[in-house]
């Protein structure tokens, strides 16, 4: 089988971004550009990727690596840094091509909206047309600055930059996508033959059709009905224009699978998250990573989900916070609730305005309606958390300890547990108490001063004031 590999131009600096982050650093809904190339090349079945490095390289590399590590098995991933920024020609040769072997697909770094199904269906017309050398282009309304596609009875005869461009040829909608198939073979032997006979003194990749063309070489522009592919990314206002676009497919993927939308151009979802069939969005809902939503949850508006499995009829109500959590059946969240890392929220439990929990086991059935932190706890079943209670995880020497409160527990408002602690099953803690010691099963409680009456003694504190 033909290997394939993807070299992936990844060196520029970007100056029109206006930002010190190397360009292809910069997210589009939540991923850097480069990572989502690369994770397109992954999920093509592609055998190796060369990301050539330039503006930052010690900072992509750094983001690269261990992308790098978790997916060396599928996707052999190596780094080749530009020392100069000569030209797109010089950065693919940069590339180490003298060890290329079978198909190469080359692209930019910072087209960001370029999907696996584009690179394989690139790959395999270029496969089934039997062609030494490909140009991707797309027809575009408004071409810009964009390089045209010059044809001769219909077959590509060369590639035109708008700078060397007449006003016929500006007339011209089909453009040069940057994105390029050829036999290694070719790049090897026609490469090293591009001049930089030009005012900038740079080797354009672009010059490569015209020397295989002339060397008698099956060369072809596909035409590509995707114009995204295009859609390259120099400024801010191009950057947000992709991160719109990607969340706008996502949200459409997911009503052609059966989730409501109330507000489908309010809502940002990751592409990475699933969400079930017959689920409500409401607007302004965040959702990211590796998060999973079961079918007929309600997630309300404003509500922040990331890394999370919310499990089917769950209720995220309004300004909720929600990360690295799990969250079981029929339970119901906030409004206004932030639950953090590995708190687990069982079945049917109730979690109210408010409420902060940590590292939790919650237990199904039980309930903590508002203005509590619980933190490192275990909480069994159908517990009754008061308001205003807290569990005092964090002690003088620094460390972190645990609070343990059985099932069937009631607990009430304003109470305190300084861990480590244990309340057995079936047991009251009276309003206001600061429990330190250990609960026996089935007790009742009860840690607070006792309340002294002094009859007459207001008197004091309120003579010779004037009412307001």
């Amino acid at each position: 089988m033909t290997k394939t590999t993807a070299i992936i131009l990844a060196a520029g600096q970007g100056t029109r971004m206006k930002s010190p982050l190397p360009k292809v650093l910069h997210p589009i809904a939540g991923q850097p550009m480069i990572l989502r190339i690369l994770s397109h090349c992954l999920a093509a079945d592609f055998d190796e990727a060369r990301v050539v490095l330039g503006h930052g390289h010690h900072l992509v590399q750094s983001v690269l690596e261990p992308f790098a590590s978790l997916v060396q098995k599928q996707l052999h991933i190596q780094l080749h840094q530009q020392a100069q920024q000569l030209g797109t020609a010089n950065a693919v040769g940069t590339a180490d091509i003298a060890s290329l072997d079978g198909d190469v697909i080359i692209v930019n770094g910072d087209h960001p909206l370029i999907t696996s199904e584009d690179l394989k269906n690139f790959v395999t017309d270029f496969r089934e047309r039997k062609l030494d050398l490909a140009v991707i282009s797309v027809n575009l309304e408004n071409p810009k600055e964009f390089g045209r596609i010059i044809r001769q009875s219909g077959q590509l005869k060369a590639i035109v930059e708008t700078k060397d461009a007449s006003s016929e040829t500006l007339k011209i909608k089909e453009v040069n996508t940057g994105i390029y198939v050829a036999k290694a073979e070719v790049l090897k032997k026609y490469l090293p033959l591009i001049k930089n006979e030009n005012s900038k003194k740079e080797f354009y990749l672009t010059d490569l059709i015209s020397l295989a063309i002339d060397g008698g070489k099956n060369v072809e522009a596909i035409l590509c009905n995707n114009t995204k592919v295009a859609h390259g990314v120099n400024t801010q206002e191009e950057l947000a224009a992709a991160t719109a676009q990607v969340f706008k497919s996502k949200v459409n993927q997911l009503m052609h699978a059966g989730v409501i939308f109330i507000d489908a151009s309010n809502a940002y979802i990751e592409e990475s998250v699933t969400i079930g069939a017959g689920s409500v969005i409401y607007p302004g809902v965040f959702m990211r990573g590796k998060t999973a939503i079961g079918p007929f949850c309600v997630i309300e508006p404003n509500a922040f989900i990331s890394d999370c499995i919310v499990e089917d009829g769950v209720q995220i109500k309004a300004g909720s916070y929600l990360e690295q959590s799990h969250i079981k059946s029929q339970a119901k969240v906030g409004p206004y609730a932030r639950i953090r890392p590995d708190t687990v929220i069982g079945k049917s439990a109730q979690i109210g305005n408010f409420v902060e929990l940590k590292k939790v086991n919650f237990g199904d059935h039980s309930k903590a309606g508002h203005l509590s932190y619980l933190g490192d706890a275990d909480i069994g079943q159908n517990v009754n958390i008061g308001c205003g209670t807290i569990t005092c995880n964090y002690a003088a020497d620094r460390k972190k300890y645990k609070t343990k409160i059985g099932d069937r527990v009631f607990v009430g408002s304003d109470s305190q547990f300084v861990a480590p602690v244990e309340v057995g099953s079936d047991s009251i803690i009276a309003s206001g108490s600061t429990i330190t010691k250990n609960v026996p099963e089935g007790a009742l409680a009860i840690a607070r001063g006792r309340q002294e009456n002094k009859e007459g003694l207001a008197k004091r504190f309120t003579a010779g004031k004037k009412e307001v």
